[in-house]
């Protein structure tokens, strides 16, 4: 890594002339790591090592087809509807986890719902923010609308442990840095909670009902879907009350049989936070 030299002019004392000039010294700082630059380095990580161990992705070019659709409708989209070039990161991010979350034979599912996660961030707005989290929306909206063309990345494309070890470490890592590790560490403890209670309810065994929460999809969802700054609320309190909300839409959903639970569930309580929470903030003006 390179260093920012800082110039720091010393002051000078009353009987030095003013002509003599003012020593100077150097303070080094070193740049601090951007957080934000890792995101996709991570996601790109449990793309590569979740299809290197378990075999995730239907095929490269479809996972390949949303990416592309993704940044295309973003540079698109804010280039006409806002005037000004996007930052790719995001498209990025929302073109992979499609890439990973949806299993189909066709290539179609890809595209529509890499199209319309990016398109609900311009369609779907209120008190001038999106409110759906874009990767969320596309899926949610896919599975519902075309079940029988599409299904989700599921537990049993494996869920073993020893392979998702290294994706928490440096997911955690990176959510960390973001300041939203207190989102994921506390819908892990309210998915591993219900769990038991389902377990309890259902006479499944624990592990079997806990078993999600270390397939691939779940990293997804635990490290970006739940944690998006730009579809949060924004009080640290608040933020840990929606995802108990979300873990407690989704234990319901569970006990009913919806096998797309987690999705269904954030679709569901992400918005209605974020409208009511805005609608708070513009009142108390």
């Amino acid at each position: 890594m390179s260093e920012a030299t800082v110039p720091v002019a010393s002051t000078s004392s009353a009987s030095t002339s003013s002509a003599t000039a003012a020593p100077t010294a150097t303070v080094t700082r070193r740049p601090r790591l951007d957080a934000r630059a890792l995101v996709p380095a991570l996601v790109t990580l449990i793309l590569l090592g979740g299809h290197a161990t378990m075999g995730i992705l239907e095929s490269p070019w479809q996972t390949g087809l949303a990416i592309g659709c993704a940044v295309a409708a973003e540079l698109i989209l804010s280039r006409v509807l806002l005037g000004r070039w996007p930052n790719a990161v995001s498209s990025y991010i929302t073109g992979i986890s499609v890439g990973i979350l949806i299993r189909s034979p066709f290539f179609w599912p890809y595209a529509l719902t890499s199209l319309s996660s990016i398109t609900s961030k311009y369609a779907i707005r209120f008190r001038g923010r999106h409110l759906f989290n874009p990767s969320n929306f596309g899926v949610a909206t896919t599975l519902f609308l075309a079940p029988q063309s599409a299904a989700s990345l599921g537990v049993q494309w494996g869920n073993a442990l020893w392979a998702m070890i290294p994706i928490w470490a440096i997911g955690f890592f990176v959510i960390g840095r973001l300041k939203r590790l207190h989102v994921s560490l506390t819908y892990v403890v309210s998915f591993v909670v219900l769990a038991g209670v389902r377990s309890m309810m259902t006479g499944h065994a624990f592990v079997a009902e806990l078993s999600p929460l270390t397939g691939p999809m779940y990293q997804l969802f635990v490290l970006f879907m739940i944690t998006d700054p730009v579809t949060t609320v924004r009080s640290r309190n608040g933020r840990m009350l929606v995802v108990v909300l979300v873990a407690l839409v989704e234990h319901f959903l569970r006990l009913g049989g919806q096998v797309h639970a987690p999705y269904y569930a954030l679709f569901l309580v992400g918005p209605t936070a974020l409208m009511i929470e805005r609608g708070l903030l513009r009142r108390s003006r």
